[in-house]
Protein backbone atom coordinates (compact mmCIF):
# COMPACT_ATOMS: atom_id res chain seq x y z
CA UNK A 1 0.00 0.00 0.00
CA UNK A 2 2.71 2.39 0.51
CA UNK A 3 4.52 1.95 -2.33
CA UNK A 4 0.88 2.20 -4.27
CA UNK A 5 0.45 5.70 -2.34
CA UNK A 6 3.93 6.70 -3.35
CA UNK A 7 3.61 6.00 -7.31
CA UNK A 8 0.68 7.97 -6.69
CA UNK A 9 1.88 10.97 -5.05
CA UNK A 10 2.90 12.10 -9.01
CA UNK A 11 0.35 14.53 -8.97
CA UNK A 12 -1.45 12.63 -12.28
CA UNK A 13 -3.50 9.54 -13.02
CA UNK A 14 -2.35 6.03 -13.68
CA UNK A 15 -5.12 4.26 -15.78
CA UNK A 16 -5.49 0.71 -17.73
CA UNK A 17 -6.29 1.40 -21.45
CA UNK A 18 -7.78 -1.22 -23.69
CA UNK A 19 -8.94 -2.09 -26.56
CA UNK A 20 -10.94 1.16 -28.88
CA UNK A 21 -9.97 3.48 -25.56
CA UNK A 22 -6.24 3.04 -26.67
CA UNK A 23 -5.60 6.30 -28.73
CA UNK A 24 -3.36 6.94 -31.93
CA UNK A 25 -1.70 9.77 -29.38
CA UNK A 26 -1.40 7.05 -26.96
CA UNK A 27 0.95 5.24 -28.92
CA UNK A 28 2.74 8.20 -30.05
CA UNK A 29 3.87 8.63 -25.95
CA UNK A 30 4.31 5.07 -25.73
CA UNK A 31 6.83 5.42 -28.22
CA UNK A 32 9.13 7.78 -27.00
CA UNK A 33 8.85 6.11 -23.46
CA UNK A 34 9.64 2.95 -25.74
CA UNK A 35 12.80 4.67 -27.16
CA UNK A 36 13.63 6.35 -23.95
CA UNK A 37 14.05 3.14 -22.30
CA UNK A 38 16.35 1.42 -25.04
CA UNK A 39 18.74 4.83 -25.14
CA UNK A 40 18.97 4.50 -21.03
CA UNK A 41 19.68 0.60 -20.52
CA UNK A 42 22.05 0.33 -23.43
CA UNK A 43 19.36 -1.43 -25.48
CA UNK A 44 18.56 -1.39 -29.57
CA UNK A 45 14.96 -1.27 -29.66
CA UNK A 46 13.67 -3.09 -32.06
CA UNK A 47 10.28 -2.45 -32.74
CA UNK A 48 9.30 0.70 -35.31
CA UNK A 49 6.76 2.92 -34.36
CA UNK A 50 4.68 1.26 -37.25
CA UNK A 51 4.26 -2.17 -35.42
CA UNK A 52 2.20 -0.17 -32.63
CA UNK A 53 -0.13 0.90 -34.89
CA UNK A 54 -0.40 -2.54 -36.40
CA UNK A 55 -0.84 -4.17 -33.11
CA UNK A 56 -3.52 -1.59 -32.65
CA UNK A 57 -5.54 -2.65 -35.61
CA UNK A 58 -5.16 -6.69 -35.80
CA UNK A 59 -5.07 -7.08 -32.01
CA UNK A 60 -6.48 -4.35 -30.02
CA UNK A 61 -8.50 -6.40 -27.68
CA UNK A 62 -5.22 -8.43 -26.47
CA UNK A 63 -3.39 -4.66 -25.57
CA UNK A 64 -3.69 -3.55 -21.87
CA UNK A 65 -1.67 -0.30 -21.86
CA UNK A 66 -1.12 1.85 -18.97
CA UNK A 67 -0.67 5.58 -19.09
CA UNK A 68 0.38 7.84 -16.64
CA UNK A 69 -0.81 11.25 -17.25
CA UNK A 70 -0.38 14.51 -15.13
CA UNK A 71 -1.85 17.81 -16.83
CA UNK A 72 -2.73 16.21 -20.08
CA UNK A 73 0.50 15.24 -20.54
CA UNK A 74 1.39 11.27 -21.00
CA UNK A 75 4.41 10.68 -18.88
CA UNK A 76 4.53 6.82 -18.39
CA UNK A 77 3.49 4.00 -19.56
CA UNK A 78 3.45 -0.17 -19.46
CA UNK A 79 2.39 -2.11 -22.31
CA UNK A 80 0.91 -6.11 -21.61
CA UNK A 81 -0.85 -7.81 -23.61
CA UNK A 82 -3.52 -10.41 -22.66
CA UNK A 83 -3.72 -13.83 -23.21
CA UNK A 84 -6.42 -16.39 -22.34
CA UNK A 85 -5.43 -16.70 -18.54
CA UNK A 86 -2.70 -14.50 -18.22
CA UNK A 87 -1.57 -11.04 -18.64
CA UNK A 88 2.17 -10.30 -19.99
CA UNK A 89 3.90 -7.32 -19.35
CA UNK A 90 6.16 -6.62 -21.67
CA UNK A 91 7.44 -2.80 -22.29
CA UNK A 92 7.88 0.24 -19.78
CA UNK A 93 9.20 3.59 -20.46
CA UNK A 94 8.93 7.28 -18.78
CA UNK A 95 9.79 10.58 -19.62
CA UNK A 96 10.17 11.55 -16.30
CA UNK A 97 11.47 9.51 -13.08
CA UNK A 98 9.05 9.64 -10.12
CA UNK A 99 9.52 6.98 -7.02
CA UNK A 100 7.54 3.87 -7.21
CA UNK A 101 6.11 4.72 -10.40
CA UNK A 102 7.28 1.67 -12.67
CA UNK A 103 6.01 -0.79 -10.05
CA UNK A 104 2.57 0.60 -9.96
CA UNK A 105 2.82 0.68 -13.80
CA UNK A 106 4.42 -2.82 -14.49
CA UNK A 107 2.82 -5.29 -11.51
CA UNK A 108 0.24 -3.34 -9.77
CA UNK A 109 -2.14 -2.40 -12.52
CA UNK A 110 -1.40 -5.65 -13.80
CA UNK A 111 -2.28 -7.35 -11.07
CA UNK A 112 -5.40 -5.41 -10.43
CA UNK A 113 -6.04 -6.43 -14.01
CA UNK A 114 -5.82 -9.85 -13.86
CA UNK A 115 -7.75 -10.20 -10.92
CA UNK A 116 -10.99 -8.07 -12.19
CA UNK A 117 -10.58 -10.42 -15.54
CA UNK A 118 -10.59 -13.67 -13.74
CA UNK A 119 -6.87 -14.04 -15.72
CA UNK A 120 -4.88 -17.26 -13.35
CA UNK A 121 -1.30 -15.32 -13.78
CA UNK A 122 0.83 -12.31 -14.37
CA UNK A 123 3.49 -12.92 -16.24
CA UNK A 124 5.94 -10.09 -15.79
CA UNK A 125 8.28 -10.39 -18.49
CA UNK A 126 11.97 -11.20 -18.69
CA UNK A 127 14.79 -10.00 -16.78
CA UNK A 128 14.72 -7.63 -13.54
CA UNK A 129 15.95 -9.72 -9.82
CA UNK A 130 14.00 -6.87 -7.92
CA UNK A 131 11.22 -9.00 -9.06
CA UNK A 132 12.03 -11.36 -6.77
CA UNK A 133 10.52 -9.03 -4.35
CA UNK A 134 6.93 -8.58 -4.87
CA UNK A 135 6.61 -12.24 -5.99
CA UNK A 136 7.51 -13.08 -9.08
CA UNK A 137 9.65 -16.15 -9.64
CA UNK A 138 11.50 -16.97 -12.16
CA UNK A 139 10.13 -19.76 -14.74
CA UNK A 140 11.22 -21.48 -17.92
CA UNK A 141 9.44 -20.36 -20.65
CA UNK A 142 8.70 -22.43 -24.25
CA UNK A 143 10.13 -20.67 -27.46
CA UNK A 144 11.14 -21.98 -30.34
CA UNK A 145 13.74 -20.31 -33.28
CA UNK A 146 14.54 -21.19 -36.63
CA UNK A 147 17.99 -20.66 -38.36
CA UNK A 148 18.37 -20.63 -41.96
CA UNK A 149 21.97 -21.32 -41.91
CA UNK A 150 22.85 -25.02 -40.47
CA UNK A 151 26.02 -24.36 -39.41
CA UNK A 152 24.58 -20.93 -37.38
CA UNK A 153 21.51 -23.61 -35.99
CA UNK A 154 24.13 -25.81 -35.06
CA UNK A 155 26.04 -23.76 -33.16
CA UNK A 156 23.32 -21.72 -31.25
CA UNK A 157 21.76 -25.45 -30.86
CA UNK A 158 24.84 -26.59 -29.09
CA UNK A 159 25.22 -23.13 -27.02
CA UNK A 160 21.73 -23.75 -25.51
CA UNK A 161 22.38 -27.19 -24.91
CA UNK A 162 24.80 -25.24 -22.36
CA UNK A 163 22.81 -22.40 -21.30
CA UNK A 164 19.65 -24.85 -20.35
CA UNK A 165 21.73 -26.01 -17.56
CA UNK A 166 23.04 -22.30 -16.29
CA UNK A 167 19.37 -21.26 -16.57
CA UNK A 168 17.84 -23.93 -14.54
CA UNK A 169 20.75 -23.13 -11.83
CA UNK A 170 20.13 -19.73 -12.06
CA UNK A 171 16.47 -20.69 -11.47
CA UNK A 172 16.80 -22.49 -8.14
CA UNK A 173 19.16 -20.41 -7.04
CA UNK A 174 16.99 -17.15 -7.62
CA UNK A 175 13.66 -18.98 -6.41
CA UNK A 176 15.61 -20.02 -3.05
CA UNK A 177 15.46 -16.14 -2.60
CA UNK A 178 11.94 -15.74 -3.61
CA UNK A 179 9.23 -14.47 -0.59
CA UNK A 180 7.68 -18.29 -0.60
CA UNK A 181 9.08 -21.54 1.47
CA UNK A 182 8.90 -24.88 -0.53
CA UNK A 183 7.30 -27.22 1.66
CA UNK A 184 8.60 -30.17 2.24
CA UNK A 185 6.05 -32.27 0.09
CA UNK A 186 6.97 -30.06 -2.67
CA UNK A 187 10.94 -31.27 -1.50
CA UNK A 188 9.93 -34.79 -1.43
CA UNK A 189 8.71 -34.73 -5.40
Amino acid sequence: RKERAQAQSFGGSIEMLTGEDIKPHHWDSFWRFYQDTGARKWGSPYLTREFFDIAQQTMRQDIALVVANRNGQDIAGALNFIGRDAIFGRYWGCSEDHPCLHFEACYYQAIDYAIAQGLTRVEAGAQGEHKLARGYLPITNHSLHWFRDPGFAKAVGQYLVAEKAAVEQDIEILTSYGPFKKTQIEEQQ
